[in-house]
């Protein structure tokens, strides 16, 4: 076997359609635990079984990573292995016979109608870039973009008309999400100091296409000027959109549209419902509540 990493690397990014980000992941902690095969005196991934497997993770815990990296680089592991076995290249998976380890279910971050709010109402700054920089929260606010996807917009995928965007998501799935009369008009104020064209919608100082770290930079220097005390990141938008369009009566299959999700169980854990909007909810629809 000459690179079986290599090769379903290539599986990934020609077949999966899978993202850079998602590459990189894969990528580095395959590369990891064949370091770690070598200083076991395997001669290869063909030589892996479940006992080495086994050790891997005992390494893993020594190291006190926590078990939601365990379980991410057990994934990337047995994945590899499943691809390798369908391919003929090895004779078996010994990942399966590992199991994962139990990870504790953590609700994603969101912003409350008030937080939310008092970051978007912020006077916005004359300058090109702090117009930029407004109409990117009031996007991901608005739609509920992925930050590589807000990065991956082109000017010719906004449309006024209709006030939407085209994305281009996970797999290369295309949708098309609407954008609100908050977002295009900053999105207007944006552009109005930029002059028309084609290319980037979101530039940098150089004129070259806006990185999602720079968006989390962005943002979260944003959060900490609006006096926001909690970590806000791009995703914590994207959360906070999914929350109360939820909370103002949205379908969840419709919100799982707008995120892009192929499975509703993902949307599910993007939503949150307050307590008092619970019982709101409950005393309207049950029939014999009040």
């Amino acid at each position: 076997m000459s690179d079986p990493i290599a090769a379903f690397l290539a599986h990934l990014d020609a077949e999966r359609r899978a993202s850079p980000h998602t590459l990189r992941s894969y990528a580095a902690d395959l590369a990891e635990f064949q370091g770690f095969v070598k200083t076991q005196g395997a001669s290869g991934l063909d030589d892996v079984d479940a006992r080495l497997l086994r050790a891997y993770l005992v390494r893993l815990h020594q190291r006190r990573l926590a078990k939601s990296s365990i379980a991410r680089k057990l994934a990337a592991v047995r994945s590899c292995f499943r691809f390798l076995t369908r391919r003929g290249l090895v004779a078996g998976n010994p990942a399966r016979q590992v199991r994962t380890p139990s990870v504790p279910r953590r609700l994603p971050s969101f912003l409350p109608q008030d937080e939310s709010k008092e970051l978007l109402d912020r006077p916005v700054g004359p300058s090109a870039a702090g117009r930029r920089d407004h109409a990117i929260l009031e996007l991901l606010y608005a739609s509920g973009l992925r930050v590589a996807e807000c990065c991956g917009l082109d000017l010719d995928d906004l449309d006024r008309r209709r006030a939407t965007v085209r994305v281009l998501g996970k797999g290369d799935k295309e949708r098309v999400v609407p954008v609100g009369e908050a977002a295009l008009a900053a999105l207007d104020a944006y552009l109005g100091r930029r002059g028309e064209g084609s290319g980037p919608l979101f530039c940098n100082q150089r004129g070259g296409r806006l990185t999602p770290r720079s968006v989390h930079r962005i943002v979260r220097r944003l959060a900490r000027a609006a006096g926001l005390t909690r970590r806000v990141s791009p995703h914590t938008l994207r959360h906070t959109f999914a929350t109360h369009m939820l909370a103002e009566g949205a379908d969840l299959r419709l919100i799982q549209e707008l995120l892009g999700h192929s499975r509703l169980s993902t949307t599910q854990r993007y939503t949150h419902v307050s307590p008092e909007h619970l019982m709101k909810v409950y005393d309207r629809a049950h029939p014999r509540a009040t």
